[in-house]
């Protein structure tokens, strides 16, 4: 009751109602879809219930969006960038209250909630300053009096699809590119987080009324697999950045591709963990617990997989085993608790069916799971980390279970066969290795190592900073967002070319003569 009550007083700072139209252009609420309601998964209490959109809806948020791109873009980068600046600030100014909302919609624990809020502070402070750095290049003409270069336009209306795993940070990832880039967004959350994106609505509708820039600019759909599937199909969505599965993942990229639109992909991982034999093993362990039940193991770079020299194997199942054991878990809100619930009993299901495919393809488990029960548990969505023992070319070790389910596969001879049985899976989003050998280091940073988008030495696979681009290679999609230049994404290149000569001199030495 007490959790409860904290929470209306949090959807009320945030100016979320019980029962909230979920569309919104600008500030402008409706929704003439379907009612869903938001649970949390650390209670199973009814949070809230949404108005979804539907078609009608949608048409008229992508009308609004094309409407505004047209004053939009005309706005200086750098004046862009101080609404970029004015959203964070109303970011920072709540973070306490909204970190904790994603904390009760989608189950983290607090800490992590409130880190996933300040990855969007981080990311506004990045962009405010890439705003007065969005570079072309100037490169030297073969043809005399002639000048090249390049520069970057805007592309329009970027479409983002985001889940429920980080209901606000991802979203804010691509906001505030698009908008420092001069794009329009239209944004459609998971169904499982929705008040999270009321939330952060209700802030980017502030600052556009504040600074009396138009509605259209930032718009929110709320809605089924129909809403993203008519956002893959739109011609006028100039960009779709989709987070998910793999399987939803190619759907998109299926749709999009079929009317030659871009997209950015940010999909499944299934991320891998080297011990090698010169590891400091104690500081291994610190790094895969994290990377392992952070999030109840619902990160898309969380540690699936250990690959452990066989000498170290022994050693380090003793020592996981210690750490398991010191693991709290519980009401994500108490900040004492590593770990809470799953998202739902979907999630819950499939963690089930892992437990037994494991045990059927000849795993050993190390450190037993199951269903958690008692007061202590206030749902049926708690469930105790997993440890086992496998081989990495089974079945269930191949697909991605989103639960904290960790595999230990060991390795013998040197660094080569653990980095051959690290890319040894359809998946290539994040992974690590832990050696104080140089040259073991070296190996698996080269081309000939590890073959993920994200590649560490020494940490582990979760907990990205912002200023690197993330992303991933083969069935993670191949999308870059976030740091570096995952800007170039979010805008079209154009090669320029100044004649300020007299004459009219052809490339490559070309004669076209005519007597005029």
């Amino acid at each position: 009751m007490e959790n409860i009550k904290k929470i209306e007083t949090i959807l009320k700072k945030l100016k979320i109602s019980k029962t909230q139209k979920g569309c919104s252009t600008g500030g402008n609420w409706f929704g003439s879809g379907k009612l869903i309601n938001s649970y949390s998964p650390v209670d199973g209490s009814l949070i809230g219930k949404i108005h979804t959109g539907n078609n009608n809806d949608y048409e008229k948020a992508i009308k609004e969006a094309q409407k505004a791109f047209i004053s939009f873009r005309k706005i200086p980068a750098p004046e862009r960038g101080n609404l970029v600046r004015l959203l964070g600030n109303k970011i920072r100014n709540n973070k306490r209250e909204l970190g904790e909302l994603v904390s009760w919609e989608m189950g983290k624990s607090l800490q992590e909630g409130l880190g996933e809020v300040q990855e969007m502070i981080d990311i506004c402070d990045f962009a405010v300053g890439l705003s007065r750095q969005l570079y072309g290049l100037t490169m030297h003409s073969e043809r005399p009096n002639h000048r090249m270069y390049e520069q970057y336009h805007p592309l329009g209306t970027v479409g983002i699809i985001s889940a429920f795993n980080f209901p606000v940070a991802v979203w804010s990832w691509n906001v505030a590119l698009a908008w420092v880039c001069g794009n329009v967004c239209i944004w459609k959350p998971s169904e499982k987080t929705p008040l999270c994106s009321i939330a952060c609505q209700n802030f980017i509708s502030e600052v556009l009324k504040e600074n009396n820039v138009p509605t259209g600019v930032s718009c929110l759909i709320n809605g089924d697999k129909k809403i993203g599937e008519l956002m893959s199909d739109d011609s006028r969505i100039n960009l779709l950045s989709a987070t998910g599965s793999t399987k939803m993942g190619k759907d998109v990229a299926k749709r999009v591709g079929a009317r030659l639109g871009k997209t950015l992909l940010e999909l499944g991982g299934n991320n891998a963990v080297i011990i090698t034999q010169n590891a400091d093993i104690k500081h291994a362990i610190s790094n895969i617990v994290f990377g392992a039940v952070g999030t109840c193991g619902q990160r898309c770079t969380s540690t699936r997989r250990v690959i452990i020299h066989e000498s170290l194997i022994e050693k380090v199942k003793i020592e996981l085993k210690k750490a398991y054991k010191q693991l709290r878990i519980g009401n994500p809100l108490d900040e004492s608790n590593h770990m809470g619930p799953l998202i739902d009993q979907d999630a819950v299901n499939n963690y089930q069916i892992a437990l037994k495919k494991i045990i059927n393809e000849g795993g050993e488990i190390i450190v037993n799971g199951g269903v958690l029960e008692g007061e202590k548990y206030l749902s049926k969505n708690y469930v105790k980390p997993v440890i086992a023992e496998i081989k990495n070319n089974t079945d269930i070790v191949q697909k991605e279970t989103f639960a904290p389910i960790l595999y230990l596969i060991k390795y013998n001879g040197d660094v080569e066969n653990a980095i051959k049985i690290m890319n040894d899976v359809k998946q290539g989003l994040s992974s690590s290795i832990l050696t104080r050998d140089l040259k073991e280091s070296e190996k698996f940073l080269s081309y000939s190592g590890s073959d993920c988008g994200i590649a560490n030495v020494n940490i582990g696979t979760s907990g990205a900073e912002i200023g690197g681009a993330f992303g991933g290679e083969k069935d993670t999609g191949g999308g870059r967002e976030s740091g570096s230049d995952a800007w170039k994404a979010y805008m079209r290149r154009q090669t320029n070319t100044i004649n300020y000569s007299s004459e009219i001199p052809l490339a490559q030495g070309i004669n076209f003569n005519l007597d005029l």
